[in-house]
This record gives structure tokens, C-alpha cells and sequence, in this order.
């Protein structure tokens, strides 16, 4: 039972490590599609 706790722990560490990139990754797409539509509205 404390292998199955512990397991669980690990992937929720990575699950949340994952999700900070994840998110990171999302803001940079969304600032870089943001900029280019403000770049063509001419």
C-alpha cells in the first residue's frame, strides 16, 4: 500500500510540474497570436 501511495504521489508531482509548463506554453501561443492579429490590423 505505501508503493502504491508513493507512486501516486510521483506522478501527481509530475502531472503538476507538466501543468506549469503547459500553461507557460499556452500564454506564449496566445501572446504571439494576439500580437500577430494586432500586426495586421492595419
Amino acid at each position: 500500500m505505501q508503493t502504491i501511495t508513493a507512486g501516486y504521489q510521483g506522478v501527481s508531482l509530475l502531472v503538476n510540474l507538466n501543468w506549469d509548463r503547459l500553461m507557460y506554453l499556452a500564454t506564449i501561443v496566445v501572446a504571439l497570436g494576439m500580437g500577430a492579429w494586432i500586426g495586421s490590423l492595419k
